[in-house]
């Protein structure tokens, strides 16, 4: 990989591993669909301008019934549900359960792709990576009634995240222009929070933390986060361009712990370890040894390999 391509890595794996530390921060003042709202709406307010200026909105134009669909799936629902699983779930707990959207990538996969297949190494896979999923909910969350709601709120969000990778390798939506795709996605969104977001709006003015915290939301976390990478996949190609969302989780962990005293049990680690062996296992059929790899199946297709994470957080 080249100094671009390990620079661009290193900017999506912070990008898209704070938001959750942010959104923890917004949501003890604000109503989360406020936080939605001024996340997609800071957002727009960037990428319009530079798609437009690319002259690429037309192109959506043609695909527009595709637009409701694909804003409900890959922004508002996911958005939503993170920011609401938020109010009852910590920070580091959030981003290790959306680390499982390669499994689910997989499952959906499975069910709605007929060439998807089956391999052994794959079912592994998936199996150790629920089992993670398992031992967060089950043993971190101790069977707190607030937590495991916080926690299904965020795994619809994880649902959402990996129907909306299927949709977009769909050559009905690869044809448009990419960036065009998110920036109408952004806009539709705002349109439609806008009146929720107004009668939530709070009475008076949230603190300088909060407001940053919108703003890195909307400017860091969103609209940077998709312009870099865009850069990334193009420096680096698409498969080779996904792998940073192995490292999210590790940089929404390390924050909570750090600034937020979150907890870092044993549950914990064990249950990251055991998702992230099972989306490598589960999306490419694959164990590294050495400089070779073992495939259960080379013809095996690799679901979630090239859309591993088409949204963010």
């Amino acid at each position: 990989m080249t100094q671009k391509g390990w620079f661009l890595f290193l900017a999506m794996a912070l990008f898209w591993g704070i938001p959750y530390f942010f959104i923890k921060l917004a949501v003890r003042e604000l109503d989360p669909l406020v936080v939605v709202f001024a996340r997609v709406a800071i957002a727009t307010a960037v990428l319009l301008p530079v798609a437009a200026h690319q002259h690429i909105l037309r192109a959506v134009g043609k695909r527009w019934y595709l637009l409701p669909l694909l804003s409900l799936i890959q922004i508002v629902g996911p958005f939503l549900f993170v920011s609401y699983g938020e109010q009852h779930l910590a920070s580091s707990l959030t981003s290790l359960l959306i680390a499982a959207e390669p499994l689910l990538v997989v499952l959906l996969a499975l069910r709605f792709e007929r060439s998807e297949r089956v391999s052994w190494l794959r079912l592994v896979g998936l199996l150790t990576g629920m089992g993670g999923v398992v031992l967060l909910v089950g043993l971190d969350m101790g069977g707190d009634g607030q937590s495991l709601l916080g926690a299904g709120l965020v795994l619809l969000a994880t649902t959402g995240y990996a129907a909306g990778a299927l949709l977009v390798k769909q050559p009905v939506i690869t044809s448009l222009p990419r960036l065009s795709v998110v920036t109408s996605e952004c806009t539709l969104a705002t349109l439609v929070l806008a009146p929720f977001a107004i009668i939530r709006w709070p009475g008076r003015l949230p603190s300088l933390e909060v407001i940053a915290s919108l703003l890195v939301l909307g400017l860091v976390c969103t609209a940077l986060a998709w312009l870099t990478f865009f850069a990334l996949v193009a420096e680096v190609g698409a498969s080779r361009g996904t792998v940073f969302t192995y490292a999210n989780p590790a940089v929404s962990v390390l924050l909570g712990v750090a600034f937020l005293h979150e907890a870092l049990t044993v549950a914990t680690i064990a249950g990251f370890l055991l998702i992230l062996i099972g989306s490598w296992l589960s999306t490419t059929g694959t164990v590294p040894l050495g400089k070779r790899f073992l495939r259960s199946d080379r013809r095996a297709p690799q679901a979630g390999a090239d859309t591993l994470r088409q949204e963010r957080s």
